[in-house]
């Protein structure tokens, strides 16, 4: 961190606001907090939210109730399975919560549909979230673990291949899609290293020691271990699958950065990314694509699936 004594106020050109000491690169505590808040940066969040909603029960009078099934010892550790009619079905699960501390699984409902369309299964989970945990990240990022590990040993029993499993994140929820990723598998579920065939992370966080400085830790209790065990960049070495990153230009520009920076980082390990930059788009917008075969992250997720948009 620079040295507060040292550096002179300045005024931002773009406000009469005082600059206060830099916290994180070139910005002050207020720059720093504002970029990771994404209501600050995309006006719209309670039109998309309200968009959400709507489109997620609209979905679910289409498909009906998914079947809902417990993956752990807790009452919130349980998943919904939205299920094709493929048998031996690729499976993607989707990982999301906002700032780590709100979403549901059935407020996602609205991706189901292209996911089955398309001849995959699409699990969603529920876990933990950080006020209900103490402000701790760990139980948090464990909790989705063992969802993944509960996918992969009883795939079978929903009509899934256990062998073609992909995760899908936004926001924190990339965040902990992330942390997954990086899992020794081997060690800590007696589980084949591979288990995730592929990664895709939409506007996450990848490296916690900024976050650690914002307003977010007014809430969530870092201490040095969560934050270098939860930042899935100092981790890569665990790294067993291709993973594709993407992000929109109306992000903030530390999510801007954080993505661009995890994809560099992946490259510079000799292993496969692609990063996909969203042009106009804020970062609920970047979910938003993801329930449309044709947006920029449905197009993504059914690329790393290997699928089209209509299961033929």
């Amino acid at each position: 961190m620079t040295d507060n004594f040292t550096i002179a106020q300045t005024v931002s050109p773009s406000s009469s606001r005082v600059k206060g000491p830099l916290v994180w690169l070139d910005m002050d505590q207020k720059e720093l907090d504002d970029a990771y808040d994404q209501s600050v940066y995309a006006p719209n969040q309670p039109l998309l939210a309200q968009r959400r909603r709507m489109a997620s029960e609209a979905a679910l009078k289409r498909l009906g109730q998914p079947e809902r099934v417990g993956y752990g010892p807790t009452e919130i550790e349980k998943l919904d399975i939205y299920k094709t009619h493929r048998s031996n079905a690729p499976i993607n699960i989707f990982i999301n919560v906002g700032a780590w501390r709100n979403g549901q699984a059935k407020g996602s409902a609205f991706l189901a549909e292209m996911f089955i369309n398309a001849g995959a299964h699409l699990v969603i989970p529920d876990f933990v979230q950080v006020q209900d945990s103490g402000g701790n990240l760990m139980p948090m990022a464990q909790q989705v673990r063992s969802a993944v590990a509960w996918v992969y040993k009883n795939a079978a029993r929903f009509g899934g291949d256990p062998n073609r499993i992909y995760i899908t994140g936004h926001s924190s929820g990339a965040h902990l899609a992330g942390c997954t990723l990086v899992t020794d598998w081997q060690k800590d579920f007696n589980l084949p290293a591979n288990i995730i065939k592929g990664g895709l992370l939409i506007s996450g966080m990848y490296d916690l020691k900024p976050v650690r400085l914002s307003k977010r830790s007014e809430y969530v209790k870092f201490t040095d271990e969560i934050e270098h065990a939860l930042s899935s960049q100092r981790h890569l070495d665990k790294l067993n699958a291709p993973i594709i990153v993407a992000y929109g230009t109306q992000e903030t520009p530390e999510f801007q950065r954080q993505n661009r920076e995890f994809a560099a980082a992946i490259k510079a390990e000799g292993k496969p990314v692609e990063l996909i930059v969203g042009e106009g788009f804020n970062h609920f917008e970047m979910q938003e694509t993801l329930g449309n075969p044709y947006g920029i992250a449905g197009r993504a997720a059914l690329k790393l699936m290997g699928l089209s948009p209509n299961l033929s």
